[in-house]
């Protein structure tokens, strides 16, 4: 099955409708997402939590890398260039942080506050090779402005 993203959109937000906390946002955002898509292996935020430095937050999924700098990996470097990173095969990006061996492809998108500062990333991955599309980015970057209330716009695409 594929994401529709279009019920998903209205009933992520139905659910985070006025709620402020972030971790509360992202567990419910996580949840909803993981579970729309069969492509979807593991689904999850890290957060800024110090400066040039991830850490896990909320997830569904097998456990998850804890720390992630800025310099490293395909989350690093979203976190790092604002841009969402779609990654058709994780063999191929220099520096790939293997979490879990059963990754293939991934897709990292920035998670923006108000005020446009990326307060962490949106990773998802996949047990699939070439799994994530244009389509994919622009649809969850338009569920992270929605929910987080950064500021949206087409996303540029770093691999």
């Amino acid at each position: 099955m594929r994401a529709d993203y279009a019920t998903l959109h209205k009933t992520i937000k139905a659910l985070t409708e006025g709620e402020t906390d972030e971790v509360a946002l992202m567990a419910t955002v996580a949840c909803e997402l993981h579970h729309s898509d069969d492509r979807f292996d593991w689904t999850g935020f890290y957060r800024v939590t110090a400066p040039e430095v991830l850490k896990i937050g909320p997830y569904q999924g097998l456990h998850g890398c804890l720390v992630i700098p800025f310099s490293r990996g395909v989350c690093g470097a979203a976190a790092r260039t604002g841009e969402v990173q779609l990654v058709p095969n994780v063999d191929d990006f220099p520096g790939h942080i293997a979490c879990a061996s059963s990754t293939r492809s991934e897709i990292v998108l920035p998670v923006r506050n108000e005020d446009g500062q990326v307060i962490g990333v949106l990773d998802i991955d996949s047990n699939q090779l070439d799994a994530f599309t244009q389509e994919d980015a622009e649809q969850l970057t338009a569920i992270l402005t929605e929910v987080f209330g950064g500021q949206g716009s087409v996303p540029q695409i770093g691999v």
